[in-house]
């Protein structure tokens, strides 16, 4: 309704931060190498990531409409944890407007409200917390001040309810006030409302995308149309890193249907007037590649295993070990997919200087510049219009795909839609990387730990992503997304050390819902269970007899005792059930949890769950509960059900059935979510609870059985 007037902010909301901080460090430190390495991959592992992009104009961000709601357009996407709803919480709140008077869409890039980063690693509420309500009261006052203008009164005697300015008998609502409005004068920061006077923070709003999903509105990427589209489809290998050597497309191209078929150095397409027509002409395209055909699931394991690679000690503290007395144990976790309910897909068109690209993506800045680079575009001519997605968990932060549909289109000169099938979206993931753990430890004469090690080794998580700077794993010597959980959180222990080891794989492996955190997470609180066991003490006053006086060991102190007060826990086997405790400390948040288990024949069930977590601030407490069940449900499925295997140089299973996870009657018949408040701020929710539940469920089983677990899938047999 208004035109914003070009000027520049006299007042900065949010400087720089995040990993961009860690990267300047890191250049100007390299000389010091591993103490220096070791503080800045504790910074990183502690960081609290701040939002990237441009809050200097609230105009960005808010679009009035001339009914007076108000539109908010979201840099981060909506996968399904509910960051939306609390999106219009925090902004309802600070603009003194009705939660149902405001709508949040993705913004497009054409917006100019763009995430410097992504969607990910748990940042969109607490990454916004600060900014969003900043931007929001400097909304509310530049309505106001212009509000004041119009009625003729000082802004100071302006009252605000429900999207209305109010002096005297005279009244204004937000549309009215910026009607005929060109040039608007963007105001200081405000001081924000006390926490206590919030209406909407804090409290179980229901979710605004609630009835959109319920009654199957066209919201998601593969819903994507447009006038005239043709469809795409890309030739793959089947085998592991093969690479491109010719094609036949002869037949292909004289296919029904066919408009053309397209070959570039990296990749061979075909578009079609129907994706049945496309797929069938792909079958007929004969490849060439050249591929390692005889790669076993058995080769990987062996590579994947401590002493390989190149190592970094993340983490240390104290004297090397003695070896007299000390215990070792070796933890697995297998190759893992993401498995989303939609496959990966992209609707691009292309028509002379400018590209539209409809996606859904969890990168949306990265994205653009690809696609941007590859056609020789001004990156302000490619605009990225994201969708709600079917599911991410890390897979959709890598988008090659846009730039293969973004090809094609320019070569049809219309709109292309292109879509992974179910078995492109297993066989060509962006897997969760294998690992393998070594756990060291060693007892005192009082039965406390003097010395516990954790050694591990991956392969990519966050390496070689666009995510990334290039030059930052060799700076800081490791993977900021393997090492993720990999980190001993009881500071109490006198010597303790953390190593970490790089292994390059043969296939891609990248972000994965929690990073490392699950497989780090399973090898040292096993351990931890195990050593208490053998130092004949209870593993809940075990763990909190190691744990630091600092406020993080405080916070997950009060997590544990009460994760192990709620559920009850006791190391007694009842009634055929046994409890498990786990607990573990990710982007700030710890968790601690509790699963009641028993055999059934010879297969694992977990009856309850009791988790106690402290995320700060909780705006809106069933949505982090709904997450902490997410988290629960999708850990249990990674840590007992799970696997990836490799046969003759292909990865397997393609498809849902024969890649097993956890179904309906797997899961908790409770789920038990207690939430703490430790700190004045939101904290990361969306990973930090998938960490201990295959720890607690697998140190359950070992007082069933007296069999200690220590590769994942969980299996007695």
């Amino acid at each position: 309704m208004a035109k914003e007037k070009k000027k520049v902010s006299r007042r900065k909301f949010l400087v720089r931060g995040g990993l961009g901080t860690v990267g300047v460090l890191a250049v100007g430190s390299y000389i010091f190498r591993n103490p220096i390495r070791r503080s800045l991959l504790a910074m990183a592992n502690t960081l609290d990531v701040a939002y990237m992009g441009d809050t200097s104009h609230p105009m960005l961000w808010f679009e009035l409409t001339k009914d007076n709601r108000i539109i908010l357009h979201s840099p981060k996407v909506e996968m399904g944890q509910g960051s939306f709803t609390s999106m219009a919480q925090m902004a309802a709140d600070e603009l003194e407007i009705a939660i149902n008077k405001i709508e949040v869409v993705h913004a497009a890039t054409a917006t100019g409200n763009i995430d410097g980063m992504s969607t990910g690693g748990s940042t969109s509420v607490s990454g916004l917390w600060q900014p969003l309500r900043e931007i929001a009261a400097t909304f509310r006052e530049m309505l106001k001040n212009e509000a004041a203008n119009k009625m003729g009164v000082e802004a100071s005697t302006l009252t605000v309810k429900h999207g209305t300015f109010t002096a005297n008998s005279k009244q204004l609502t937000f549309a009215e006030v910026a009607e005929g409005v060109t040039e608007w004068e963007i105001p200081d920061t405000p001081i924000l409302k006390d926490i206590k006077d919030y209406k909407y923070i804090g409290k179980p709003i229901p979710r605004v995308d609630l009835n959109a999903k319920v009654y199957g509105e066209p919201i998601f990427g593969m819903d994507a149309t447009m006038p005239n589209m043709l469809f795409g489809t890309v030739v793959r290998p089947t085998k592991i890193g093969a690479k491109f050597i010719s094609a036949d497309v002869s037949k292909a191209e004289t296919m029904p249907g066919v408009v053309k078929v397209i070959q570039e150095d990296d990749f061979v397409g075909v578009v079609a007037h129907s994706l049945i027509e496309a797929e069938n002409a792909k079958k007929a395209i004969v490849v060439t590649w050249d591929s390692l055909t005889n790669l076993q699931t058995e080769d990987i394991t062996s590579v994947m295993t401590v002493g390989n690679g190149k190592s970094t000690i993340i983490q240390k503290e104290g004297d090397e070990v003695d070896e007299d007395g000390l215990v070792s144990m070796e933890f697995r976790s297998p190759i893992g997919a993401h498995a989303q309910i939609e496959p990966n897909g992209v609707l691009a068109s292309v028509e002379g200087t400018t590209a539209t690209i409809i996606i859904s993506t969890q990168v949306i800045g990265i994205t653009r510049r690809e696609v941007a680079d590859r056609l020789g575009l001004e990156e302000e001519d490619v605009n990225v219009i994201p969708t709600y997605l079917g599911g991410g968990f890390g897979r959709r932060l890598h988008t090659p795909h846009a730039v293969q549909a973004a090809v094609m289109s320019k070569a049809v000169g219309k709109p292309v839609k292109y879509f992974f099938s179910r078995k492109e979206e297993f066989q060509h993931d962006m897997f969760r990387p294998p690992t393998h753990h070594v756990m060291k430890g060693k007892l005192n004469a009082n039965g406390l730990l003097e010395h516990l090690e954790h050694h591990f080794v991956s392969g990519d998580v966050g390496n070689n992503s666009a995510m990334i700077p290039s030059m930052l794993p060799t700076i800081i010597g490791a993977d900021v997304g393997a090492i993720r959980g990999g980190f001993i959180q009881y500071g109490k222990i006198p010597n303790y050390r953390s190593v970490y080891w790089h292994v390059d794989l043969p296939f891609a492996t990248s972000w994965w819902r929690s990073l490392g955190l699950l497989a780090n997470t399973f090898a040292i609180e096993s351990f931890m269970d195990e050593m208490a066991l053998r130092a004949q003490k209870n593993p809940v006053e075990f763990r909190l007899a190691h744990i630091q006086d600092d406020e993080a060991g405080t916070r997950l102190r009060q997590v544990i005792r009460a994760a192990a007060d709620k559920a009850g826990y006791t190391d007694e086997v009842i009634n055929g059930r046994a409890m498990g405790f786990a607990a573990s400390t990710d982007a700030n948040t710890p968790c601690a949890q509790v699963a009641e288990v028993s055999i059934e024949g010879n297969e694992i069930r977990v009856h309850k769950v009791t988790l106690a977590m402290d995320p700060g601030i909780s705006v809106n407490p069933d949505q982090v509960k709904a997450q902490c069940e997410g988290c629960v449900i999708m850990g249990m499925s990674a840590a007992m059900f799970e696997q990836m295997h490799v046969s003759d140089g292909e990865l397997s299973p393609t498809i849902y059935g024969p890649y097993n996870m956890a179904l309906m009657k797997h899961a908790p018949k409770e789920i038990d979510v207690v939430l703490l408040q430790g700190t004045d701020k939101p904290g990361a929710v969306g990973e930090p609870p998938l960490g201990p539940i295959g720890a607690a469920v697998a140190n359950a089983v070992f007082r069933l059985t007296g069999k200690r677990l220590q590769n994942m899938p969980l299996q007695l047999s």
